[in-house]
């Protein structure tokens, strides 16, 4: 079956809602895991890596939820195919350079995706709309139990599941969760808050993890450790956390709004009228000013706008969604033409942002981390 027949349209993907998803865009809990007896994926040679995926895939398959699942391995996708996976957070960018020995199963819903032969002979991700770490720990746990009943897991009684980098020992657990936070950053007070959740013993990376920028001032959260504490303590330490963030992205949101609205209603419509009228952009461009497009709709600016279709312009204006939809190579050049035509066509039946102050936007009555 062909990856993109098989995936969710991006206006589906984007449409998903959970608890707190005006600023907790998605979480995301991944499990890692290796099999004895059979050497780590970047020290394996081929016939091992090769011996590892037969065990493994098989296995994934007839899993919970994994019925009808999309797998393949890594060597029958495009690079195309790969980027499309990458920018829809479903694989790393890392297990996209991987071929032959290395894999993929993913549900039909795209809550549920393991990568076989990545750093680890096992990674599997439980997907989550809104702040739902709680329900992506749950679904992994259940999946991981199943799973382990067929495979002979690499684990010490001293150290854990044995990984592949030490910092992943113990519970092999990373809970994260993708958070968009323009008010702390208009507000000038992101790099505090990234430096108080760093001494927590957390990370905060940017749109596509380690080592790159927070695009769309978008910025994912997780833990660094795994090792001396159970799975649901890590849980619940992130929800905690998360809690607070979400409390001064509100926070921020309402100082700007009292103190410098004009400053703040100058940058959303910037980004309104580059977005609705350029004929040339850039996708870091786009994904920032649509950063701002998403906070105006929060704040009530763009009555005519939801925020899904920024959540999904923020996905379809990536390079590899972006051609996608054209069967010629495109240039970088010709990318930038064409994701201008296309927001311009998008936008088109958006009206011009409010100009009268909104009223103050109602907050969720769930407390954050509660679901």
């Amino acid at each position: 079956m062909d990856i993109h027949s098989f995936l969710v349209s991006p206006a589906e993907s984007a449409g998903r809602e959970g608890p707190h998803t005006r600023i907790v865009m998605s979480s995301r809990v991944r499990l890692a895991r290796n099999l004895r007896g059979l050497p780590f994926p970047s020290w394996a040679k081929k016939p091992d890596r090769i011996k590892a995926y037969d065990l493994i895939r098989p296995a994934v398959e007839q899993g919970p939820d994994m019925a009808d699942a999309y797998s393949t391995g890594m060597e029958t996708l495009s690079v195309l195919d790969k980027n499309i996976l990458v920018e829809r957070h479903l694989i790393s960018r890392e297990h996209a350079a991987r071929s032959a020995g290395s894999g993929l199963v993913l549900n039909r819903l795209e809550t549920l995706c393991v990568m076989i032969n990545e750093e680890d002979h096992i990674r599997m991700q439980a997907l989550r709309p809104g702040l739902q770490l709680k329900e992506a720990w749950q679904a992994i746990d259940a999946f991981d139990t199943e799973l382990e009943g067929k495979l002979d897991y690499a684990f010490s009684n001293r150290l854990g599941y044995l990984t592949a980098c030490p910092t992943n020992l113990g519970t092999a657990i990373r809970v994260s969760a993708m958070l968009h936070l323009p008010g702390l950053v208009l507000a000038e007070q992101i790099n505090q808050i990234v430096q108080a959740v760093n001494k927590l013993g957390l990370a905060v990376r940017g749109l596509y993890g380690e080592g790159t920028e927070a695009l769309g001032n978008v910025f994912q959260v997780s833990n660094q450790m795994t090792l001396g504490d159970t799975e649901l303590d890590i849980v619940e330490r992130m929800n905690k956390v998360l809690a607070q963030i979400i409390e001064h992205e509100e926070n921020a949101r309402d100082l700007l709004l009292e103190r410098k609205p004009k400053a703040v209603f100058n940058h959303i419509g910037r980004a309104y009228g580059i977005l609705a009228n350029a004929h040339s952009i850039s996708s870091k461009e786009t994904m920032n000013l649509l950063s701002l497009m998403r906070l105006g709709a929060d704040l009530g600016l763009f009555p005519d706008l939801k925020r899904g279709l920024v959540d999904e312009l923020f996905m379809v204006t990536q390079p590899a969604h972006l051609q996608l939809s054209f069967e010629e190579k495109l240039t970088a050049e010709e990318r930038d033409l064409r994701r201008a035509d296309m927001l311009r066509l998008r936008l088109q039946d958006v009206s011009r942002p409010a100009v009268e102050p909104p009223r103050k936007p109602g907050r969720s009555k769930s407390k954050p981390g509660s679901n």
